[in-house]
């Protein structure tokens, strides 16, 4: 279990490696900027989403505890204002986010309805709990860094490497311990290959009802793309995949094949006025000393955030 003394402990160590006030946690020059200030990683979401909810202390606590059905449009900005803010934000901002997620967590514990993979029904879980804080983390970096290659140049090795050495940066501000972490990219591989294919993931009951929730759109009220049903899928662990009931066929392929045409035509060629998040602008406006971003940027906010400027 992550303590409120380990908790605070992470967040001097973020501190510490920040790259300014203003800057924030990670600076315009940091490859989590250029990375994650792409909209196309949300190319990915459905597949994040999928993988955090196969493991069982996930999904039961997104059951029993999250309004996602009640205010899916809600759930969406709270969630993302927090992880943009820890990003984009400065670095007041993004402690403040970190605290705010962790109070969150803090609350949510329970029992296991019913088993699933290793875990026995009964068995208690908390969010607060370092190894599914730690899957949690891994599915948003592998995920982002996936998404981004589909469409954009992808990133070479050393490159990876610089991502994941910032990514250890953003898991602390989850309270994740350095050594708690795989040391290097390749370690980093090697255990989210590692989790696809043991015990620990375990499609539940609760998990299979979300996802047909989401991906049938009663939760939002908004029809799923087929071709992002299917590259959902296709991003999917087999093992996964047949688990949660999601086919990858022929007539998948095709539709995956030919949305990704035309994105990865389209997409790279946009302004990144149009192809970067909010979060991101508003950022770039606070460094050239501006007090509010423009109205532009601020509309973005509120479809990416729910709000006109990070918190």
């Amino acid at each position: 279990m992550l303590s409120a003394d380990d908790f605070e402990s992470s967040l001097d160590t973020v501190r510490a490696a920040a790259a300014g006030p203003i800057k924030g946690i990670f600076g315009p020059e940091s490859l989590t900027w250029r990375v994650d200030r792409e909209a196309a990683i949300f190319l990915g979401a459905g597949r994040a989403l999928l993988l955090q909810l196969a493991h069982p202390w996930v999904a039961a606590a997104i059951s029993e505890h999250s309004r996602t059905f009640a205010d899916p449009v809600g759930r969406f900005h709270r969630t993302f204002n927090i992880t943009f803010t820890m990003v984009f934000g400065t670095l007041d901002q993004a402690l403040a986010a970190s605290r705010r997620l962790h109070r969150r967590h803090a609350v949510v514990t329970g029992i296991l309805p019913q088993a699933a993979g290793r875990f026995e029904a009964g068995s208690s879980y908390s969010a607060n709990e370092v190894s599914a804080l730690r899957w949690v983390h891994a599915t948003l970096v592998e995920t982002a860094l996936q998404t981004h290659d589909l469409v954009l140049p992808a990133l070479t090795n050393s490159e990876r490497e610089q991502y994941w050495a910032e990514a250890k940066l953003y898991a602390a501000l989850f309270g994740i311990r350095p050594a708690d972490l795989p040391a290097d990219w390749t370690s980093f591989a090697a255990y989210t290959e590692a989790m696809a294919l043991s015990d620990s993931l375990a499609v539940s009951p609760a998990a299979r009802a979300i996802a047909e929730q989401i991906f049938s759109g009663r939760a939002t009220g908004l029809r799923i793309p087929r071709w992002y049903r299917a590259l959902t899928a296709y991003l999917l662990p087999e093992r996964l995949r047949q688990q949660f009931g999601f086919e990858f066929g022929e007539r998948e392929q095709r539709s995956m094949s030919l949305a990704l045409k035309w994105i990865r035509r389209v997409y790279p060629r946009l302004p990144m006025r149009l192809r970067a998040v909010g979060p991101y602008q508003e950022a770039l406006a606070r460094l050239q000393g501006d007090k509010q971003p423009d109205l532009a940027v601020r509309w973005l906010n509120r479809l990416w955030i729910g709000r006109p400027m990070m918190e």
